[in-house]
């Protein structure tokens, strides 16, 4: 594990194994951790490249809501400071499964592969606007004041996510912290803009010529897998069901994710 430095934060990162680059992006309020089961299976054929992004696991916390296309640069600004430039699969969890799309349209000559892991899926967003922004930022302050983090964090996650495989020190670590539930409060805040945004995007510039996979996690809802099929169809990607799994495919079906991940780069 190490930190470099993008715009003025430190960001967390974690580098395992060897060969192409493939970065690993989770979803909302998660940490580099809660890709332990898959990596391993990754990393005898992989550079995996973990990292938290604001307010994230063990990342600074920044100020500016998320963007679309911030989060996109920050992909890329990550694998400059590494020292990675090649084209790299890029794989994105629920509302990183935005930003990964967004990479893939804005950077598509630094796009060997890209899978979205139960992607948020959002037709008709509704962005929030600076109030709702507002509303995070005083919900954020409320709760360092009155120490719920500290208190109650890690135990709250242990509800959210059970059984629970991540480390119960990194848990203790990371969820005690007010920058955390901060940051998720603040990147929540702006899913709605970011979301709106990648539509925009979907009109103006095309996705590369790489492969891609959606992988789903239906787990017996059909309205959600016929959304994911939909998302799939709409990227020209294919579609694979993550079964039995729950949202945190990597941790449910580490073994499936892998194989997605290393299939990536083969063509349809």
């Amino acid at each position: 594990m190490t930190f470099v430095r993008l715009r003025g934060l430190a960001h967390h990162v974690a580098v395992d194994g060897d060969g192409p680059v493939c970065v690993l992006s989770a979803g909302l309020g998660l940490g580099w951790f809660d890709w332990d089961p898959v990596v391993p299976l990754l990393a005898p054929h992989r550079t995996v490249v973990r990292f938290d992004r604001p307010g994230h696991g063990l990342t600074q916390e920044g100020t500016a809501p998320p963007t679309l296309a911030g989060e996109a640069d920050r992909i890329a600004d990550l694998l400059d400071a590494l020292g990675l430039p090649g084209p790299a699969t890029v794989v994105g969890h629920s509302i990183a499964g935005l930003h990964a799309e967004g990479f893939a349209r804005l950077h598509p000559e630094r796009t060997a592969a890209l899978v979205l892991v139960d992607s948020s899926v959002e037709d008709h967003p509704r962005p929030g606007g600076p109030a709702l922004a507002a509303a995070a930022a005083a919900a954020g302050t409320a709760l360092t004041a009155l120490g719920l983090p500290a208190a109650l964090g890690p135990a709250l996650r242990r509800l959210a996510v059970r059984p629970d495989p991540a480390p119960p020190a990194d848990v203790r670590r990371v969820y005690r912290a007010s920058r955390v539930w901060r940051g998720a409060l603040r990147e929540n805040a702006s899913y709605g803009s970011v979301a709106a945004e990648l539509l925009a995007l979907r009109r103006a510039r095309p996705l590369p010529s790489a492969p891609i996979t959606v992988l789903a996690a239906p787990d017996g809802s059909a309205r959600w897998e016929h959304r994911q099929r939909t998302l799939a169809r709409g990227l020209g990607a294919r579609y694979e069901a993550a079964e039995p799994s729950g949202h945190l495919v990597m941790q449910d079906a580490p073994g499936t994710l892998a194989r997605v991940v290393l299939q990536a780069l083969q063509p349809a």
